[in-house]
């Protein structure tokens, strides 16, 4: 376990899946972040690489080949990350291609991830190199859960997600046999700012967004105002899951989607999929901010 902490707030990351597992108060150690119960979701933060969700029979092809992955890549739950650099401020880890990758990700790739604290704010920073003489492609994203509620004498429903934009969105449906991205949606957001929180809202698994005018979200209650916000700049999808019997909420941003049902399998033409060239590199962060009014 690694730490981070200022004078507002401290952060904590496994080794393991370089995951982030504590976000808390300095002041008043109010908790952040979702405490990984086992019982409901033994996860508190997941990095997904190199594809988001689910693969059609956890498959892909390239270049005429057939490969192995499971739901949402190898970085969750990874034993080989390691810290390769560490300041008053930041943590950065990486996980390099190794024999055992190129079975199952024929890629020779670097993923490293870093975590800086300023103030208030978190900002978790993605870089992927491509060492390999090849183009590679990837899907990357967050999965941070969040503790709902915060505060003792609140209720899961006093929460709510409050967009930067009003929107006109539909959420993309997902078989709960496998995971898979349906051909139907369904409405949720119609020229509204806010999803209100409640536990029956994930009875058919993720809410998943296409396109959304909005880059940030904060969770709000009614009691205690902006508890965080979650800015996403860098990517064009986002989901908000969480297990029904769950008291919390995951915000997710996403490079890249899970698989739809008719996909045909070709890890190139995957939906979100992102083509790196030899020997570049690509850069993706977003951002937690603890609102202020929460830390005095």
């Amino acid at each position: 376990m690694f730490t981070l902490e200022n004078d507002l707030l401290k952060i904590s990351v496994k080794n393991t899946g370089a995951e982030l597992c504590e976000i808390s108060s300095v002041k008043h150690q109010t908790q952040f972040m979702w405490d990984a119960n086992p019982d409901v979701w033994a996860g508190f933060a997941p990095n997904l690489f190199p594809v988001i969700g689910a693969l059609k029979n956890d498959t892909y092809i390239l270049d005429n080949k057939a490969y192995t992955l499971p739901k949402h890549g190898f970085i969750r739950g990874n034993e080989n990350i390691e810290l390769v650099e560490q300041s008053k401020d930041s943590l950065t880890f990486k996980l390099s291609y190794d024999d055992e990758t190129l079975k199952v990700y024929p890629f020779k790739f670097e993923f490293l991830i870093t975590y800086k604290l300023t103030e208030n704010t978190l900002d978790v920073i993605h870089t992927i190199n491509n060492l390999d003489d090849t183009p590679m492609y990837f899907s990357l994203g967050g999965h941070p859960a969040f503790k709902c509620p915060v505060y003792n004498n609140e209720t899961y429903e006093d929460y709510s997600l409050v967009f930067e934009h009003s929107e006109h969105s539909e959420t993309h449906m997902v078989s709960l046999s496998d995971g898979l991205i349906l051909n139907e949606t369904a409405p949720l957001l119609n020229n509204a700012d806010t999803i209100k929180l409640k536990h029956n809202l994930f009875d058919k698994d993720a809410l998943i967004f296409k396109d959304l005018k909005s880059k940030t979200i904060t969770l709000n209650s009614v009691h205690s105002g902006d508890i965080l916000t979650v800015s996403y700049h860098d990517f064009p999808y986002l989901g908000i899951w969480a297990k029904p019997t769950g008291d919390y909420v995951c915000i997710e941003p996403w490079l890249g989607i899970a698989d739809s049902v008719n996909h045909n399998q070709d890890f190139k033409t995957k939906e979100g999929i992102l083509k790196l060239d030899p020997k570049n590199n690509f850069t993706a962060s977003y951002s937690i901010e603890i609102h202020n009014t929460h830390l005095v």
